[in-house]
């Protein structure tokens, strides 16, 4: 299992804290609305991408642990 970012762009402001807080990993759309990278986050990183999502003023941002992509794929 590998943990992801992933934004609910319903709930989502375009506030940026986000992208302050995790720059590694989130850039800002023309609005201010979040482009995450969508790959499993690092090890090394996933304290400041837990920091992000507490961060998130509209809780829009939330880490989910996923399968393997193969692993998707054979089930």
């Amino acid at each position: 299992m590998s943990k992801h970012l992933e934004v609910n762009p319903i709930a989502c402001a375009g506030h940026g804290v986000c992208a302050e807080l995790f720059p590694e990993w989130i850039d800002l759309d023309d609005w201010g609305y979040p482009i995450i990278d969508r790959g499993p986050i690092p090890h090394e990183l996933m304290e400041h991408a837990e920091r992000a999502a507490e961060a998130c003023p509209k809780l829009a941002l939330t880490i989910r642990e996923r399968a393997a992509t193969a692993a998707a794929r054979s089930e």
